[in-house]
């Protein structure tokens, strides 16, 4: 297959507001909306967060950081055992660092906890603790400036804990839009844009910028595998 022209790929924006939304629809019946599977995109009441919840900022981070080239099935213990050990974010930063290493065991990528414990001590300092998310940064250049923490992993948490209208673009992301646009050569090739393609999806679902992102996520891991 010869290299596709920009102007062959069908327009996103103008089907995005329908793509978005039978994309929800979707989600809706077969998305992992399990507190089992997904304990930090729950509020306190084992509820899915409605558009103006807010949900607890630190477990998304330990779970953004932690899905970073890890799947969710060999996360989830792991963030529960990681939780259980370094509750908040103020425990997080004064901790030993070979205990978070210990704690961090197995999931290899020994960085992403040196560079998610200095964030913490960043974040800290900042304003941010414990579980009340009013202290935490909002901005999405404050994220980007925290070690480990890239564009997607920042929309991630934004999207996910505060509902802002971010986009993402993991391995899933990827290879939905992928197949949504018969890409024909890796995605990583063409980041630029597929973000636009991202970003045109969650700017047709106001409001819903953290269903969207999770039911992307869900496409991609559980059927365009």
């Amino acid at each position: 297959m010869g290299q596709r022209r920009d102007a062959e790929y069908c327009d996103l924006n103008a089907i995005a507001p329908e793509l978005s939304k039978s994309l929800l629809a979707w989600w809706e019946v077969h998305g992992r909306k399990d507190p089992a599977l997904k304990p930090w995109m729950f509020k306190a009441d084992g509820l899915w967060p409605d558009p103006d919840d807010l949900l607890d900022p630190y477990g998304v981070l330990v779970a953004e950081v932690m899905l970073q080239q890890t799947q969710l099935q060999v996360v989830l213990p792991y963030w529960t055992r990681w939780m259980e050990r370094f509750p908040q974010l103020d425990t997080l930063a004064e901790a030993d660092e070979q205990d978070v290493l210990l704690r961090w065991q197995g999931l290899g990528y020994y960085s992403r906890a040196r560079r998610m414990k200095a964030a913490a001590g960043m974040l800290v300092a900042m304003g941010a603790s414990g579980a009340d998310p009013s202290g935490w940064p909002r901005a999405l250049d404050s994220w980007l400036a925290l070690p480990g923490i890239g564009r997607s992993t920042a929309g991630g948490i934004l999207s996910s804990a505060f509902n802002t209208p971010l986009a993402i673009l993991d391995g899933n992301v990827r290879r939905v839009l992928a197949r949504l646009q018969a890409h024909p050569t890796p995605p990583m090739r063409a980041q630029a844009q597929f973000w636009l393609w991202s970003e045109a999806l969650i700017a047709a679902a106001p409001g819903r910028a953290r269903d969207c992102n999770q039911a992307l996520m869900d496409l991609g891991a559980t059927l365009c595998t």
